[in-house]
């Protein structure tokens, strides 16, 4: 019996639920990287990185070609990069509504108490 999408998603998003690894991501969103110009803009140790890579290349969301001795890592689709883009105009949304809503707090409590 297969898991419910739901569940499936909830996994999904579980694997995007580290700092490091949104770092990486957004990296690649960008271009193909090797790791050791992903270690610098992540800013980790090199094996917390490569645990990171890990978990990402086991929930398929990146892909690796070897060159020499060199690692490059890029994204499985395309669509990992656009949802990264979604996230961050949500969050943005998020964040203006909070600073109006602090705006409109923090000018009440000027009115109930003004200053001398």
């Amino acid at each position: 019996m297969s898991k419910p999408r739901y569940q499936l998603k909830a996994e999904f998003f579980k694997t995007l639920g580290h700092p490091a690894r949104i770092r990486v991501l957004e990296l690649l969103g960008e271009r193909e990287h090797a790791v050791a110009e992903m270690l610098p803009e992540v800013g980790i140790e090199p094996a917390h990185l490569s645990q990171q890579l890990a978990v990402l290349r086991r929930a398929n969301l990146v892909k690796t070609r070897k060159e020499g001795s060199n690692v490059h890592y890029s994204l499985t689709s395309p669509h990992v990069a656009e949802l990264l883009r979604v996230a961050r105009t949500t969050l943005s949304g998020v964040l203006a509504e909070q600073a109006e809503l602090l705006a409109d707090l923090q000018a009440a409590q000027g009115e109930r108490h003004p200053r001398a």
